[in-house]
């Protein structure tokens, strides 16, 4: 990227220009932006760049020497500084209404986030320290479209990691003079087939004698050796924007990386052979909080559409005065989540020179979303009912006069002014929200991206101030011993005391009461 200057679509979309070794239906695939099935979605995070270039001051923040970049790449020192990231990720989510869960600003998050904690780096190795520091000042300068894959495919669950057959995770082979030598394979690769880089790292706790699998590096998507093999694409199998208006450009796509034996460059490793450190990269850094707030600054977005949606399906079929309590109901949930994200920021707090959200407040919105999101999905397809099967099999219905005279008598929409193409148009992007395979896959993405639930219930059980709720706890319980001195019982005689003139045993210490 030339000094001066704000990375744009046609940027990133020659930067897509390469040779990758992308698996589609048993084709490969090396120029993925002139694909059929991902070009749309190649051309979607172009926009992103392209709305970045034409808003600077919203997008991108100073770097030196007139060179800016997304405000991503930031490490916040205040609260002013966090609350501008957000206002620039929160404009980029509106652009595809939080569908696009991997955008290039998920990792740049992520990243500085973790090398605000530099120091961990170095207390683990020198060399990993400087090759990451080095790393970022380079992907930053040149607005990098970083992806990650940081779990291991599922495999067999009821075994260890290592003891997994070796081709299934990444794992080091060998060790060379110009680094380490890795096999086996990643996921989920969200986004990396219209990303520049993959991250790769190890957010699942490895086994304390699992060294071959403790490694984290950044290697160009073109490598050779890696290879991305691709789920089915939604993009391809769109009919039109019209009939399928997200899928058909906000199809991410998730693959499987499989690293063939690829060597990593000593100068790209940043964690190498220390199971305990792949841990601590995540948790004991802001990285994992910074990466998990874009994705709350970005779901919050894609609620407040969902909500948008829900109202407009009860105007369409008339129902809203009917459903307006569990409209308002809908919305009390979406903004209570919105609630936690700005409480994040506002009870944030310092980590050495910079400042990060609230850890307790992030992890209670993903508790909370993740139960949130198939509840909302479900709520939604009720409000809809039957019309939202009843559709119409694409857009070419309508040019036909038999098909057309059918449809603007029976598709009929509450809303003043609308007809059969209106209500066609509008529930055709609903149901691509809502009851799709797309929209399937989104819903099974917000339930998991962070985890299980239990994980995400453990980070909340293990940020959450237990020791300030205890001593409320232990403040109400001062005061309140029972006096035994002056019982007003009968006790043969005697003042109180027992027969040796000790105060009588309290109840519950194995005596009578």
């Amino acid at each position: 990227m030339m000094a001066g200057a704000v990375k744009d679509g046609r940027a990133h979309l020659a930067a897509l220009d390469t040779d990758r070794a992308v698996f589609l239906d048993g084709e490969l695939i090396t120029r993925v932006a002139e694909h059929p099935a991902f070009a749309e979605g190649c051309r979607a995070i172009a926009g992103l760049y392209d709305f970045q270039a034409a808003n600077p001051e919203l997008m991108t923040f100073d770097i030196g020497d007139g060179r800016r970049v997304n405000r991503a790449w930031q490490m916040p020192r205040s609260y002013d500084d966090l609350v501008a990231k957000r206002q620039a990720m929160t404009a980029w989510a509106e652009l595809h209404a939080g569908f696009m869960g991997r955008s290039p600003d998920h990792l740049a998050c992520a990243v500085s986030g973790q090398l605000m904690a530099l120091g961990l780096f170095e207390e683990h190795h020198p060399r990993c320290a400087t090759a990451y520091w080095d790393y970022y000042e380079w992907a930053r300068a040149n607005d990098i479209f970083l992806t990650y894959v940081i779990i291991n495919p599922q495999g067999d669950r009821s075994r260890a990691w290592g003891d997994q057959p070796k081709q299934i995770t990444t794992h080091i082979v060998d060790e060379g003079p110009d680094g380490p030598t890795v096999r086996g394979a990643k996921m989920l690769g969200t986004g990396s087939i219209m990303a520049e880089e993959v991250f790769v790292a190890n957010i699942q706790p490895l086994q304390h004698d699992e060294h071959d699998l403790a490694i984290s590096f950044a290697l160009p998507l073109d490598t050779p050796g890696l290879k991305i093999v691709s789920r089915k694409s939604f993009e391809q199998h769109a009919v039109s924007p019209f009939d399928n208006p997200l899928s058909h450009r906000f199809d991410e796509n998730d693959a499987i990386i499989y690293f063939d034996d690829v060597t990593v460059p000593w100068e790209r490793v940043f964690v190498y052979r220390d199971v305990d450190m792949c841990r601590r990269q995540f948790h004991e850094t802001p990285g994992h909080v910074y990466q998990n707030y874009q994705a709350q600054v970005r779901l919050v977005v894609k609620l407040r559409f969902l909500l948008a949606v829900a109202r407009r399906l009860t105007e369409t079929i008339g129902t809203v005065n009917i459903v307006q309590a569990k409209l308002g109901e809908l919305a009390a949930r979406v903004a209570a989540v919105e609630g936690l994200m700005l409480g994040m920021e506002a009870g944030g707090q310092q980590f050495g020179e910079y400042f990060m959200p609230n850890r307790h407040l992030l992890y209670s919105a993903q508790v909370t979303t993740q139960a949130l999101y198939p509840q909302l999905i479900t709520e939604i397809r009720e409000l809809g009912g039957g019309g939202l099967i009843m559709l119409p099999s694409s857009s070419a219905d309508l040019s036909n006069p038999d098909v057309a005279g059918v449809l603007d008598s029976t598709l009929v929409s509450a809303r003043e002014g609308e007809g059969a193409y209106e209500r066609m148009k509008f529930l055709k992007l609903a149901w691509d929200a809502i009851g799709s395979e797309f929209a399937s896959r989104h819903t099974q993405y917000e339930m998991f991206y962070a985890g299980a639930q239990f994980v995400t219930q453990g980070h909340s059980f293990r940020t959450y101030d237990w020791e300030g709720a205890d001593r409320l706890l232990e403040a109400m319980l001062k005061g309140n011993d029972a006096d035994w001195s002056g019982a007003h019982h009968d006790n043969g005689g005697h003042d109180g005391a027992g027969h040796d003139g000790e105060a009588p045993d309290r109840p519950g210490r194995g005596t009578a009461g």
